[in-house]
């Protein structure tokens, strides 16, 4: 996983889309989701955390 791309592309393996217009808050719900799969088992530890990191990585560039 190296990109926010690719951690849509897992969602989308969940049947989890997410597209709201807002950039931002498109980031924000896709971490939520993220993270109740994770609670869930459903996706492994490493997965998580990378999901998690390249996410807020995203976030922090669309705040700018």
């Amino acid at each position: 996983m190296n990109s926010v791309y690719d951690v849509m592309q897992l969602l989308k393996r969940f049947g989890i889309y997410v597209y709201t217009k807002d950039r931002l808050a498109d980031l924000e719900i896709m971490e939520d989701e993220i993270r109740e799969l994770y609670k869930m088992q459903m996706i492994e530890s490493k997965e998580f955390q990378i999901a998690i990191l390249l996410l807020r990585k995203e976030q922090r560039n669309c705040k700018v």
